[in-house]
């Protein structure tokens, strides 16, 4: 059943929350000790049967605030960059290096043109997921609103080809049937046609999918037995593989990513963002969405959120969200105390 262009809207962001949330408790735990975490069945760990957000799923909502409030892809850069500026202002857990050092130098006035520090890492694909969805049939301004979006964060030429990886992923989910593995790789290839280490990676699925290889294994044919790191050209080939792999099945597809231990937040999110795209807020299990106990910005915030959304695509009038922002730095405060008691409680067994 085609979950309409709302229920894919709303499987986007709830996606990318229940990723980020059910991973963040393992992030950077090796593939063997995430795996004993998460017993029989991942779920929510930060809190007892509950669990929250990261910059994953944050990076996002900006994204969309950003798209809703600007049509233009300069002034989106302008409102986006705001965007951060303000999110560091808050004092958020867990910043990326990358990301700080530019925000950083946003504050001192560096233009967001040249923001951005000389780094591949998985910022700019863990918010491309929206670019994609929104500019499923204009490929050009997915690609312009796209550039300026990474280039804020992430100079690397590296770091904008996983995040058009990542964005052709989702244009795609607007459809019914899985697409052909061999037409993934045209993708991947498409993202980065004069980069060679990029080249190297795009017939990886091809090859996997035809020897019928577990997520896990294509990981370890990468080189990453001990889980997923934060360098795109990491974390994007294992999550599409995955989303292609578990086409159509939301949990199997963030399963198959945390078990592959890292960086678990962000391949959730990714991974989560993708399947939610193609199944629908409905193909999302109930106590995952239900689990994440955020505020201000919690899944209610991310329904009416995807709803604008789905009017920005259907071209009626749409705009950005409210929410009680001066409730985010008792939020964050609240936020980093868990961060900080689930440390300690990471070197205790199981091993």
């Amino acid at each position: 059943m085609d979950p309409g262009l709302q229920g894919r809207w709303r499987g986007t962001l709830l996606g990318t929350a229940v990723g980020d949330a059910v991973g963040l408790p393992a992030e950077g735990l090796s593939r063997r000790r995430a795996r004993r975490m998460a017993g029989q069945r991942w779920q929510h760990r930060l809190l007892p049967g509950r669990g929250m957000v990261s910059d994953d799923t944050e990076h996002t909502i900006f994204v969309c605030q950003s798209l809703l409030a600007h049509k233009e892809p300069d002034a989106f850069e302008r409102r986006l960059a705001w965007c951060l500026r303000f999110w560091l202002l808050g004092l958020p857990a867990g910043v990326g290096l990358a990301t700080l050092r530019s925000v950083l130098r946003l504050w001192v006035g560096v233009s967001p043109r040249r923001s951005g520090v000389f780094s591949a890492g998985n910022g700019p694909a863990m918010r491309a997921a929206p670019f994609g969805l929104l500019f499923a049939d204009d490929p050009d301004a997915m690609d312009a609103f796209l550039e300026r979006a990474t280039r804020l964060t992430h100079s690397d030429p590296k770091a904008l080809v996983a995040a058009r990886a990542v964005a052709r992923a989702a244009s795609c989910s607007l459809t019914d049937q899985r697409p052909d593995i061999d037409d993934l790789a045209d993708w991947l290839m498409d993202a980065g046609p004069d980069d060679a280490e990029w080249a190297s990676l795009c017939d990886q699925p091809t090859t996997a999918a035809q020897e019928n290889m577990a997520v896990d294994a294509f990981a370890s044919q990468l080189g990453l037995e001990k889980g997923v790191t934060g360098y795109a050209y990491h974390t994007v080939p294992v999550v599409l593989y995955a989303w292609w792999r578990h086409w159509g099945d939301f949990e199997a597809t963030v399963t198959a990513v945390l078990n592959c231990g890292g960086d678990s937040d962000t391949t959730g999110a990714i991974a989560g963002a993708l399947a939610g795209a193609t199944v629908g807020d409905h193909g999302i299990p109930p106590d995952w969405v239900d689990g994440i106990i955020d505020w201000p910005r919690g899944t209610s915030f991310l329904r009416r959120l995807a709803d604008e959304m789905a009017r920005l695509q259907s071209g009626e009038d749409a705009n950005p969200v409210r929410y009680f922002w001066p409730g985010l730095l008792t939020r964050n405060a609240f936020f980093l105390g868990v961060i900080l008691i689930h440390g300690f409680r990471r070197v205790l067994p199981p091993y």
